[in-house]
């Protein structure tokens, strides 16, 4: 690509290996392990994410004046939407219906993992506002070259997605469940900060697990042996076969992070006898614990809230992290601590028709996601100040 200005340069990769993990980290820095190198990179080596899956990178380098790597951002040619958590397939449809043609896009985002989490990544410095905005220029240009009708820049913080906005990308909203860290000293402490009755309902569906024999425990580092990894496969498998009819993830991407980034993974492992019936696996970041996959080989009543939701938070108080993150919808989550709270995505569309008709769409779906979040709230399990039930 061409300089931006006469001071930037930004050139597009084709795989993770073309630039130093050091050098992309120190942009990405280190509070939100799915944007490090080492998280990207396994999806493209393990071949969860390359050109055969549909996910073609053209990532970003921003280089100074010195020749210094200053900024980047995961980008791709998809020939698809799956695997992103920002739907955009009716989009798609309506499109092709027209006469247009909706693939190649373009994403900027982390493949099948709908963490919120920073996108256009800059090298902390007086210049890092204009070399992100030199991102998400370069994003558009690169859109343009290769003919895409649109770029999608997914689960960004709000800051970046305000800027964009100013930049005249279109503005989307979601929703997510987040449990925050009120200061909790134990679990018993966040279940006293709940009202009565779901405080009896999580104490309930905790001792089913226990009365079923059935006992977990939060694996990291070198806890995590091959067997494990090898049962969390097969529960992951499963439940991919049945949720979307085949694994995104490869066997050897679970292997390349779990030796690239074995600290930053918490495994919950359930264990029933001898035998591991059950699984949840986790990364940590700075102050977050991300929830990602789950499956089990075998039923057991509220074994996957307890796997997932409660261990999570009892993992979260006990090493001091100010929330946990759950993955995408489930407004079951609400019961369980997990309050509503919205997400962020950018978007360019080429056709100006076009874009005027999405504009209007999502002008009045981020009035709905709003309202949502307003009502959802209403359900919260937490006491109110006064002392009254939520």
């Amino acid at each position: 690509m061409p300089d931006s200005d006469d001071q930037i340069t930004i050139r597009t990769i084709q795989r993770m290996a073309d630039v130093s993990a050091a050098d992309w980290d120190a942009c990405a820095g280190a509070d939100n392990p799915f944007v490090g190198h080492a998280f990207l990179s396994a999806l493209e080596e393990s071949g969860s994410a390359d050109a055969e899956a549909g996910w073609l990178p053209q990532h970003l380098i921003v280089h100074d004046a010195a020749g210094g790597i200053v900024g980047c951002a995961p980008l791709y040619v998809k020939s698809h939407s799956y695997g992103e958590y920002v739907f955009d397939h009716g989009w798609a449809d309506a499109w092709e219906r027209a006469g247009g043609e909706y693939y190649p896009k373009l994403l900027c985002g982390v493949p099948f993992s709908p963490v919120p989490g920073p996108r256009l990544l800059v090298r902390p410095g007086p210049d890092a506002a204009r070399i992100e905005q030199a991102l998400g220029a370069a994003m558009v240009e690169v859109g343009r070259q290769i003919g895409a009708s649109s770029v999608h820049i997914n689960f960004l913080p709000e800051d970046q997605w305000r800027r964009l906005g100013e930049m005249g990308l279109l503005q989307r909203t979601g929703q997510q469940f987040h449990w925050e860290n009120r200061g909790y000293e134990s679990f018993d402490g966040f279940l006293e900060s709940l009202n009565s009755r779901k405080r009896k309902a999580i104490r309930k569906e905790r001792r089913e697990v226990v009365d079923a024999g059935v006992t977990l425990r939060a694996l990291s580092g070198g806890e995590i042996e091959k067997r494990h990894w090898d049962a969390f496969w097969r529960f992951y498998r499963n439940t991919s076969d049945r949720k979307w009819g085949q694994a995104y993830l490869t066997r050897d991407f679970f292997s390349r992070i779990a030796e690239t980034m074995a600290d930053k993974i918490v495994l919950v492992v359930a264990e029933a006898g001898n035998q591991i019936v059950a699984g949840a696996l986790n990364l940590r970041g700075t102050d977050t614990l991300y929830g990602r996959n789950w499956g089990c080989s075998a039923h057991y009543p509220f074994l996957h809230f307890e796997a997932c939701y409660y261990q999570a938070i009892d993992y979260a108080i006990r090493h001091g992290l100010k929330r946990v993150e759950a993955g995408a919808q489930g407004q079951h989550k609400i019961q369980r601590g997990y309050l509503p709270v919205p997400t962020y995505s950018a978007h360019w569309i080429e056709d100006s028709r076009f874009r005027r008709a999405v504009a209007d769409f999502l002008e009045r779906e981020r009035a709905a996601v709003a309202a949502g979040i307003e009502e959802l709230t209403e359900f919260s399990p937490f006491r109110r100040e006064d002392g009254s039930a939520g």
